[in-house]
């Protein structure tokens, strides 16, 4: 028996969480995938697992073993891609992080069109608004909006995106003149937790500059969304991306407000680890996105 299926055995065994685990899911049997783990230990002289009737844990050398062995094993598997890609369709699973600020908004459906396109690509979307460890937690790549900050990741900018200062109308007439961001202080504003200056809200000087306002309100809340339903609703001045806020703001439900100020150096990116191979099912996603977004420009002007 070869050293990759008893590695991949082992794989099997510890992502799944137990034996049983991984026999449900490999359609092999628990006393097969226990005799591979068994003989590789064998080979290595070294215990990678502890049993006992009901759990498992990893040892010490089943830690380092299981880390080096997954990312051996993705070699090989994204080396399988690459030369398969000229001669057979994309095939096999691509685990993607996602916010939720993205898959819930109208470019979510980039998401959507791409498993349309590519019906025997498994697409295994997590939406959840935290930046995920892509090499410790699985993934295969992240949809990130964001200032990109430095990574030892290869990023790859789909398109820019603006943060609207929005409100309705109404709101201007009560509140306003609203010319200038500083306008924005004691006045009602809707804050979003999710960015890092919370109740100070960053511009843009049109020299270039920056500035920093401190607001108050009465929601704080933590996603985009959410934050557009109570500007909508008339409760305060928002913070809201183009790709969200657009459709209101077309429809003259909501104005913009300092547009000569708004932060210009923000991206929608597709975001992966360094790979000697990228696997083609990577790169065709992320191909596809990019195409995506050139053929459905966010801004309004």
């Amino acid at each position: 028996m070869d050293t990759l299926t008893r590695m991949r055995a082992f794989i099997d065994v510890v992502e799944a969480e137990g034996f049983s685990a991984a026999a449900r899911r490999t359609g092999r049997s628990k006393a097969l995938l226990s005799k591979y783990v068994r003989e590789l230990e064998d080979d290595l002289g070294a215990l990678l697992l502890n049993r006992t009737t009901r759990q498992f844990s990893l040892t010490e050398a089943g830690h380092t073993y299981f880390r080096t062995a997954s990312d051996i094993l993705k070699e090989i598997d994204n080396l399988a891609d690459l030369v398969r890609e000229n001669n057979a369709d994309l095939k096999g699973k691509l685990r993607v992080s996602v916010p939720r600020t993205f898959i819930d908004a109208d470019v979510g459906q980039s998401l959507i069109d791409f498993a349309k396109a590519h019906p025997d690509v498994s697409l295994d979307i997590v939406a959840e608004d935290r930046f995920v460890d892509l090499i410790e937690e699985g993934f295969d790549l992240a949809i990130r909006i964001t200032k990109l900050e430095d990574s030892a990741m290869i990023a790859r900018k789909l398109c820019d995106f603006r943060v609207y200062a929005c409100a309705t109308p109404d709101y201007v007439a009560r509140y306003g003149p609203l010319s200038h961001p500083q306008d924005l202080s004691g006045k009602p504003v809707i804050i979003d937790t999710n960015l890092r200056s919370h109740n100070n809200i960053r511009f843009q000087e049109p020299g270039g500059g920056m500035m920093s306002v401190a607001v108050s309100g009465p929601l704080e809340v933590n996603t985009p969304h959410a934050t557009l339903k109570a500007a909508r609703a008339g409760l305060g001045v928002a913070m809201v991306p183009d790709f969200i806020a657009l459709p209101y703001i077309r429809s003259g439900e909501l104005v913009t407000l300092f547009d000569d100020y708004i932060l210009k150096d923000r991206g929608i990116y597709a975001v992966y680890p360094h790979r000697r191979y990228l696997p083609a099912k990577v790169r065709v996603f992320v191909d596809f996105l990019s195409g995506w977004f050139r053929r459905t420009p966010l801004q309004s002007d």
